[in-house]
């Protein structure tokens, strides 16, 4: 078949045998989905951009895979490789890491200003005191901490250096935040009532106090990419799909990637479904409002859908796979098409391990660093690739040693809790016990088929 470019988003159509990847090795995570599926398993799509030609895109499964009593959906709507996947966490590189990125490069901010010369004094002053048990070291006391909240910047935020804790849980009245876990007897002080993105800015994150010095560990927290992404709206003036939109996926093509795909042009039948009974747990859990019907076109994520009206720099992107293989590829070179959208400076320093003691983080990106991250990206990538894994069943892998890009998008939440008689499962979700549901399976069979002149390149 000849190659032919598409006008319109720059991508060339190419073959897996061009790029050097044999044919066998997809036959073999098509074989364990597939299986995977007819035992339970809900759905997958996956895309792998490779020296500039997308050469697979496939999908699996139904959008929606179970009744809310857990009984199997037979006969329902397939999913294609145009469905949508809610990315969790993976909004936080191709949102905010994104953002950020383009706005260092076109001089906007730098990763050295402080938040607080950005949001105003309210983010230290609003600051209220709780002792939190996991707090190490001598409690130092509501003036200190403020102290420190003070010093945050943009880069702090990024690598996950600031000081909060995991989240703020400010959709929930009930949490106990000085133990960080579920109490429906004690109430959160963080809690925002009626919330709408300011609100929970100024009665939420400005509130809330620090768990640790900024700069003294890596939490990996929400809390950061929310204020990240309400910092990029501010800088911009425009919100985080608009913003996206103009700068990202318009000039690029990409017309199956968006925030709150329900008002944008999408139905529920073009998303595939997340959980199955709402925000409950399959009952276990309850906050005001709390969603009991299955999630289809809506972000999952609490925070992001009660208290930043579902556009979070945290979570709340929609995607298929090849947008955002094509997304993604952007990191590969800065460009896409005949735009340039970041420089190798910027790329590099985003991309490169910020200390010894954090050689799993980039700027944001994970990496695959020390090889702490095998079980998203195997162990027989190299040790620099980056990417990012999402809470729903999401994974994208970029290697710039190989010149190639790996999505994989579920929906592993689309199933049963394992256990709903306790709270300590209430984060066990059955889809993320099979092959696929642990995504570190596809990079591991895909780099074994790398052709023999290519294996030089990988680092073991």
């Amino acid at each position: 078949m000849v190659n032919k470019i598409n006008i319109e988003n720059g991508v060339i159509e190419g073959t897996l045998e061009e790029v050097g990847l044999s044919k066998e090795p997809f036959d073999l995570i098509n074989s364990i989905i597939e299986k995977d599926i007819i035992n339970g398993f809900t759905s997958a799509q996956m895309a792998v951009i490779k020296d500039g030609k997308l050469v697979y895109q496939n999908a699996w499964g139904q959008i929606n895979s179970y009744n809310q009593d857990g009984t199997r959906i037979k006969n329902g709507t397939k999913v294609t490789n145009n469905t949508l996947y809610d990315l969790a966490s993976n909004t936080k590189m191709y949102s905010v890491a994104y953002g950020i990125q383009y706005l260092i490069d076109n001089k906007k901010i730098k990763l050295e200003d402080k938040i607080v010369d950005i949001i105003g004094q309210k983010f230290v002053d609003n600051t209220i005191e709780i002792k939190f048990s996991a707090f190490t070291g001598d409690y130092p006391g509501i003036e200190k901490i403020k102290e420190w909240k003070s010093q945050i910047t943009i880069k702090d935020l990024l690598m996950h250096q600031a000081g909060f804790c995991d989240n703020g849980h400010y959709h929930n009245e009930k949490f106990d935040m000085v133990n960080l876990k579920i109490n429906d007897d004690v109430d959160n002080v963080l809690y925002v009532e009626n919330a709408n993105k300011e609100k929970t800015l100024n009665e939420g994150i400005c509130k809330t106090p620090l768990i640790y010095e900024p700069r003294t560990k890596t939490l990996y927290s929400d809390i950061d990419y929310m204020l990240l992404g309400i910092i990029i709206e501010k800088i911009t003036g425009k919100d985080l799909n608009i913003f996206l939109k103009e700068t990202f996926w318009n000039p690029m093509g990409l017309k199956h990637i968006t925030y709150k795909p329900l008002e944008n042009g999408f139905k529920k039948e073009d998303c595939a479904a997340t959980e199955l009974n709402g925000n409950t747990r399959d009952g276990l859990i309850y906050f005001p409002n709390v969603r009991k019907e299955t999630i289809q076109g809506e972000v999952h994520d609490e925070e992001a859908y009660h208290t930043m009206e579902g556009m979070s720099g945290h979570a709340g992107l929609f995607a298929n796979a090849t947008d955002l293989a094509k997304l993604a590829s952007v990191m590969l070179t800065g460009t896409y098409g005949n735009k340039k959208y970041f420089s190798k400076e910027t790329i590099d320093l985003f991309i490169k391990p910020q200390s010894n003691s954090s050689v799993n983080y980039g700027l944001g990106w994970w990496r695959k660093g020390d090889n702490n991250s095998f079980r998203c990206f195997g162990t027989k990538a190299p040790l620099g690739i980056v990417g990012h894994q999402g809470w729903t069943g999401t994974l994208t892998m970029i290697d710039l040693e190989n010149n190639m890009v790996i999505v994989l998008l579920t929906n592993a939440v689309n199933t049963t809790i394992s256990d709903k008689s306790s709270l300590d499962s209430v984060n066990d979700f059955i889809g993320k016990h099979y092959t696929t549901g642990k995504l570190g399976f596809a990079p591991e069979i895909i780099y074994t088929s790398l052709r023999k002149e290519n294996l030089h390149k990988l680092t073991y």
